[in-house]
């Protein structure tokens, strides 16, 4: 063996537990974040009795909350979209679960299929939009957990904010406004 191999350095990492982090309870990092989202993704059994589909508008459903960070399940139904909008405050991990989604950008616009993500920071503007002919799913990760989502016009940039959508009331989900309103 090479005498300046990592395995002689450090030794068998396996056996010096001391040196082994513990797993985290709840994401802290952006990566992290990203990685809770692909792990429920890839436990179907998780989520998808829960989804449902309704056609006035997109359907959603809070999976989980964390130390200031919140777990959403929406369904997008052919032609929903979400109109142009920011997350505030919020940062934020887009990741679809099935179907086909696309986002629009002031850059321009993206497909995402299943298994595509999406991450932001707060003041990323975007608008998602059904435009297949089959129902679509998506996870939506956001910290510190949302509570507003500012509508923009298409074009005035951060200027254009329309006024923000309204907050649920104490106790309720605060997304849930934004999204019955079809935000």
């Amino acid at each position: 063996m090479n005498s300046d191999s990592d395995l002689q350095i450090a030794g068998d990492i396996l056996e010096v537990p001391h040196l082994l982090q513990a797993p985290r309870e709840h994401p802290a990092t952006v990566a992290e974040f990203a990685g809770l989202a692909r792990s429920i993704a890839a436990d179907r059994g998780r989520w998808e009795d829960l989804v449902r589909y309704d056609a006035a508008s997109r359907w959603y459903h809070r999976l989980r909350v964390g130390p200031g960070y919140e777990v959403w399940l929406l369904s997008w139904v052919p032609g929903q979209g979400s109109g142009l909008h920011d997350h505030g405050p919020s940062s934020g991990v887009l990741t679809v679960l099935d179907g086909v989604l696309t986002e629009r950008t002031g850059r321009g616009t993206r497909s995402l299929g299943a298994g595509a993500q999406r991450v932001f920071a707060p003041g990323y503007a975007h608008e998602v939009v059904n435009d297949a002919l089959e129902p679509a799913v998506s996870l939506h990760i956001y910290y510190p957990g949302l509570t507003e989502m500012p509508m923009r016009r298409p074009g005035l940039g951060t200027t254009g904010k329309l006024p923000s959508a309204a907050v649920s009331p104490a106790g309720a989900p605060p997304a849930a406004a934004c999204w019955a309103r079809g935000a």
